[in-house]
């Protein structure tokens, strides 16, 4: 996507280092970082200065490139995938990511990881990018039928699941920008998605890309709903099982209970890489992520002159819990939309998808 008309991924090769967009600064300020080092890579995931369950996975690839770059030994590849093993537990992109190249680096000789490590981490960047406008193209399809019946799309989404999270199109708004870019009249409801707020990200993607939208207190979009002011929900994943329940941000089951009870259709929209088929129980095999509590008990913005600032919102001795994800059951999730198309929330529909496009 562009920023101020210029194209960017949202990671990159630059030289012998990586380039990021720092999500940390944004709405307030667009800043790229140039990444020298594979611990450098951790801190920026770990940190969340790039989030997102697929650019987890493109950012941990570029890791391994610069760690090998400074040791290929078979030590220093372990060492690798143990250290970005551990930096965020819940998106599975990030194993598969590791998974992917430790098995394409083991059996090579030292002297010829770097390169190989360099290659790997192009090819999953651009398969990310392919995956996520297939993903947009069928999404497209849901869209173009709610428009053909009511004119004015509106959908509300949740957490950033843009080229932001992604290395370039995004999942959830990859569907959306295709949408605009094809001239129907799409608008978005954006959550806030506290306490990160990766609903400003959105806001900031959408409003660079010209795509109409409102942002929105994570608890109105029950009442959105109930007032038929919202036709679609679709959000991205971190996680998918086999049986088809979605791990996402945290809040995403509850706008799926209220997109049940209102009678509106709620979307996964998931990549490939994101389907996780060896888990049977979603709510006991996950692992959920628990994140500083000072994420909810501290605000960050910027004040009357613009200038950064954070803010406690409450008394010094104010316990909170931060879990990061939750899941939604299948029962309550319209379908899935993957690269391959759409399938039903179910077991047999996600087989019968893959099966059919093997």
């Amino acid at each position: 996507m562009k920023v101020a008309g210029v194209p960017y991924r949202s990671v990159w090769r630059e030289g012998e280092r990586v380039g990021i967009i720092d999500q940390t600064r944004l709405p307030y300020e667009f800043h790229s970082l140039r990444l020298a080092h594979v611990d450098e890579v951790a801190h920026a995931i770990r940190s969340m200065q790039v989030r997102g369950a697929p650019l987890i996975g493109a950012a941990a690839a570029h890791g391994f490139a610069l760690a090998m770059n400074q040791d290929p030994g078979d030590r220093a590849l372990e060492a690798t995938a143990e250290l970005l093993a551990h930096t965020r537990p819940t998106a599975v992109n990030l194993r598969w990511a590791i998974d992917r190249l430790t098995k394409r680096l083991r059996p090579l000789a030292p002297a010829a990881r770097a390169d190989a490590a360099w290659q790997e981490a192009a090819a999953i960047a651009d398969e990310d990018v392919a995956i996520n406008l297939a993903i947009g193209r069928h999404g497209l399809e849901l869209i173009r039928a709610v428009a053909k019946k009511k004119g004015r799309v509106n959908v509300l989404t949740h957490c950033n699941a843009g080229w932001l999270a992604t290395v370039d199109y995004g999942t959830a708004l990859a569907p959306i920008y295709l949408a605009h870019d094809e001239g129907l009249p799409v608008h978005v409801w954006v959550d806030e998605t506290r306490p990160r707020n990766q609903g400003l990200l959105t806001t900031w993607e959408l409003g660079s890309h010209g795509v109409a939208h409102t942002l929105v207190t994570d608890n109105a979009g029950g009442h959105l709903m109930q007032h038929g002011e919202v036709d679609l929900v679709i959000v991205g994943a971190d996680r998918v099982t086999a049986s088809a329940d979605v791990c996402n941000k945290i809040g995403t089951y509850l706008k799926a209970l209220a997109a049940k009870d209102n009678g509106i259709p709620f979307y996964a929209a998931v990549p490939t890489p994101t389907i996780d088929w060896t888990i049977r129980d979603a709510l006991r095999e996950i692992p959920i992520e628990e994140r500083s509590a000072d994420e909810v008990i501290f605000v960050q913005g910027v004040d009357e002159r613009d200038s950064p600032a954070r803010v406690r919102i409450g008394n010094e001795d104010l316990v909170a819990a931060n879990p990061a994800f939750d899941v939604t059951p299948a029962r309550l999730v319209t379908g899935i939309i993957t690269d391959r198309g759409i399938a039903r929330a179910t077991r047999a529909g996600l087989a019968n998808l893959y099966k059919q496009a093997a």
